[in-house]
């Protein structure tokens, strides 16, 4: 049964949202992801929305772009926790996407990161979910064990290599 719902308005957001989908994966959590236009058909999205729950879902990741309305009405219906991603938008470049997610009415939140963070908004998921799964706790302290070991590595290696040599390396 799938844990995590997620959800986007628009095909053009999957580059985004497979990110998030990585992730989950990575932490071995499973996940149900659709395409669904809270503008263009709302019928089709409040079906959504009301059977999260009872899909097993635990956590919405939910993705817009320009109104971005979609974060804030999964907000609105499902009663776990949202995670709202704001699309880049050509027009404004997604901080219209951003206010419209982040500025929501009190009593009905919605936790935000950031403009195009698909792989940020799969780590919240997985940490949500971790806080009353031990072992999913610890492959996240694992996770985060590794980004550690990953920055001290190319710090050694800058102090190694120098400037040049060491940006020629990473670029590997």
């Amino acid at each position: 049964m799938a844990k995590v719902g997620i959800v986007m308005g628009s095909d053009s957001d999957l580059p985004v949202m497979s990110k998030a989908a990585e992730i989950l994966e990575q932490f071995g959590i499973d996940y149900e992801m659709t395409i669904i236009s809270a503008h263009r058909e709302p019928d089709l999205f409040f079906q959504w929305a009301k059977s999260a729950e009872e899909k097993g879902f635990k956590v919405i990741i939910a993705g817009a772009g320009k109104a971005a309305h979609l974060p804030g009405m999964c907000a609105a219906i499902f009663p776990l926790p949202v995670i709202g991603i704001p699309m880049k938008t050509s027009d404004l470049g997604g901080v219209d996407s951003l206010y419209s997610i982040v500025q929501m009415p009190s009593g009905i939140p919605v936790a935000t990161v950031a403009i195009n963070g698909g792989a940020n908004a799969g780590i919240l998921a997985a940490k949500i979910l971790a806080a009353s799964d031990p072992s999913l706790l610890k492959k996240v302290k694992d996770y985060s064990g590794r980004l550690k070991e990953d920055v001290e590595q190319k710090a050694d290696l800058l102090q190694k290599l120098g400037y040049e040599a060491s940006m020629e390396q990473m670029k590997k």
